[in-house]
C-alpha cells in the first residue's frame, strides 16, 4: 500500500512501514533515549578507549560535553576490540541493529 502525503508529518516509529521525504533530508530530532543494541556506523571524528565499568554513561556524557559531537556510539568490550571503546559523531547516521553497541542521539 502505498500513501502520498500533501505535508510532512511527524516522524512516528511503526515496524510495518517505510516512508520518506522528497527534496529534502529528515533530520532527527534530539533523542535522550539510550538506543540498546543499535550501532550508528559512520560520521566519527574521535573514538577512544572507555574503562568498561564506566560504561555507555561515560560516552554520552564525552558527547553531550563536545558541542561538535551530534551523536555517539558505545561499543562493549570485544565488540570493536579488546577494550570498551566510544565513537563521537558529527554526523547522525542510520540505526543499525547490531548486539554488544549502543548509541544516542544528543542534537
Amino acid at each position: 500500500m502505498c500513501w502520498l502525503k500533501g505535508s510532512v508529518p511527524a516522524r512516528q516509529q511503526d515496524n510495518c512501514c517505510v516512508s520518506g521525504v522528497r527534496g529534502a533530508g529528515v533530520v532527527e530530532p534530539r533523542n535522550t533515549a539510550v538506543e540498546t543494541s543499535i550501532d550508528r556506523f559512520g560520521g566519527d571524528y574521535k573514538n577512544f578507549q572507555l574503562n568498561a565499568a564506566d560504561g555507555d554513561d561515560a560516552c554520552k556524557a564525552a558527547c553531550t560535553a563536545d558541542n561538535k559531537c551530534r551523536a555517539w556510539t558505545y561499543a562493549r568490550p570485544g565488540y570493536a576490540g579488546k577494550d570498551a571503546q566510544c565513537f563521537l559523531k558529527k554526523e547522525i547516521k542510520p540505526p543499525r541493529r547490531k548486539a554488544g553497541f549502543t548509541s544516542g542521539v544528543v542534537r
